[in-house]
């Protein structure tokens, strides 16, 4: 599987597409849901090679709601520069979901993510067309881009906690 940060990225979507990428952001809650249902607990905690967990994989996609929240703020402040993204993912190392129960991350990651999309909503049209340059990609983008961005990065994790799941299953 393609690692996250190997990815690139052409950001040439036209506004009318974020309807479609507002859903597939909706979705990932309940599709992640889905997946591990049936899973048993001693499954979703396992580290095969040291890598995330499962339950270490969904927390992740919490923690960077905070982040896109941020980048939110940036278009909205027409920064020129979006937030940084803590690369070394210390947050999610440090929250231990391992020990979390299973159905409170998921309502996390369901809140978090409706707060996210609500914030999307909210968006003028002038604040839509505004762009940013990307830290580590060093690309500009608009806020349907970055939208995109997250969906993409939320079809990673949920690849990885498939291929997890045939891991450790």
């Amino acid at each position: 599987m393609e690692k996250w940060f190997d990815k690139k990225f052409k950001f040439e979507l036209n506004d009318s597409e974020l309807n479609e990428i507002l859903k597939r952001l909706s979705n990932t809650p309940a599709e992640i849901e889905s997946l591990i249902k049936n899973i048993p607990e001693e499954t979703l905690h396992k580290k095969p090679d040291g890598k995330w967990s499962i339950k270490e994989n969904i927390g992740h996609l919490i923690d960077l709601e905070e982040l896109h929240s941020a980048r939110i703020d940036d278009f909205i402040a027409n920064n020129k520069m979006l937030s940084l993204a803590d690369l070394q993912n210390k947050k999610t190392d440090a929250v231990d979901y391992n020990n979390k129960n299973t159905d409170e991350i998921i309502n996390d990651l369901k809140k978090v993510r409706k707060d996210f999309i609500a914030k999307l909503n909210l968006l003028s049209e002038e604040v839509l067309n505004r762009k940013a340059i990307h830290p580590r990609l060093k690309q500009a983008m608009r806020p349907v881009d970055m939208a995109y961005f997250v969906a993409e990065h939320d079809t990673h994790h949920i690849k990885t906690i498939k291929t997890l799941i045939q891991q450790t299953h």
